[in-house]
């Protein structure tokens, strides 16, 4: 076990990453699609009864406008929505763009609203398209939007399950104005919501863990909403992780170090180097900033045969989303 002990103190070059902006899109009551094909579109979400197409969608909140977002879906059919912020008399331009969507994903793209006084977006498609966009992906190259508002951008998939995909928002001929998002309150803590991990890494993860009888991973993904100016920190992100009481428990009293998101493989064990390019392949948007703080102590487990524990924190501030990966040792 003496090579885990140095393997724990290595380190390799930073290296630059990831970038992306947040959003929200408003709304019209006319919404034009030009130069595209007019087609049949697949996968609409059912009308609730409750008159909101909102209740018939999983929201994971808003895109600020003219950026992007990236996720994947999980059961099949399922329609994730987003709530966009636009101005009056915009041209508002939605893609799911081929960068950061999985290869021969099939999806659907719809635009309700705007959201009323009462908090509705209505069951009205305003806008709507199927495969205009690379392959089968969907892209609704112009959207007229007469009235200001917040609007609600569904994507719909009938068989996506375990496969990614980007949506990125912009402004046609830059007609939108971008609208400015109030600061984080201080002392703003995230509210986490966990999510279950892609089946890929799932795998690699498993593979891993079979390699030696002494070592084990633990990896894990959380959402969070973020409707401020900015990015959320590293620090909020790791105070929201150590207020998770299996955390809090073993690691509420180590200090952590910050790495790159390059440095991070050189403090992973070999088994499960492989995480390394998946994680962020799956979760990242290409262009963000992607940060972790690692925590690290070592106690002995048995009489005479230590253990060693190190819990990294990865922040993704632009997908607003948090992978917690624990490795553990034991001295055989």
């Amino acid at each position: 076990m003496m090579g885990r002990k140095l393997m724990e103190t290595l380190l390799v070059l930073p290296v630059a990453m990831l970038a992306a902006c947040g959003g929200d899109v408003a709304g019209t009551e006319q919404a034009v699609e030009l130069g595209e094909k007019a087609q049949g579109v697949l996968y609409a979400p059912p009308a609730p009864a409750s008159g909101n197409i909102l209740d018939a969608t999983t929201n994971l909140g808003p895109v600020t406008l003219g950026g992007a977002v990236q996720t994947y879906f999980t059961t099949n059919p399922q329609y994730y929505s987003f709530k966009v912020q636009v101005p009056a008399n915009s041209l508002v331009g939605l893609e799911v763009t081929h960068l950061g969507s999985s290869m021969y994903l099939d999806t659907g793209l719809f635009v309700y609203g705007p959201r009323n006084a009462a908090g509705s977006y209505g069951t009205t498609v305003l806008a709507q398209d199927d495969d205009a966009g690379y392959g089968q992906l969907s892209k609704l190259s112009s959207v007229a939007l007469t009235q200001g508002g917040e609007y609600l951008v569904v994507v719909s998939s009938s068989n996506g399950s375990g496969k990614q995909f980007r949506l990125q928002t912009s402004c046609a001929g830059g007609a939108c104005t971008s609208l400015t998002l109030p600061p984080a309150p201080s002392g703003y803590q995230l509210t986490l919501s966990e999510q279950s991990i892609s089946s890929q890494l799932q795998s690699t993860l498993a593979t891993g863990e079979a390699a030696y009888s002494y070592t084990s991973g633990s990896l894990r993904r959380f959402d969070f909403a973020w409707p401020y100016s900015g990015e959320p920190t590293l620090a909020q992100a790791d105070a929201a992780v150590l207020g998770i009481q299996d955390y809090d428990y073993s690691y509420g009293g180590v200090t952590g170090t910050t790495l790159t998101y390059a440095q991070l493989y050189g403090y992973l064990y070999s088994e499960f180097q492989p995480l390394h390019a998946q994680i962020l392949s799956t979760y990242g948007n290409g262009v963000e900033n992607v940060q972790v703080m690692t925590h690290y102590y070592t106690r002995l487990v048995a009489p005479g045969a230590s253990g060693w524990f190190r819990l990294n924190v990865i922040l993704f501030p632009q997908s607003k989303k948090i992978i917690v990966f624990e490795q553990t040792a034991y001295e055989t």
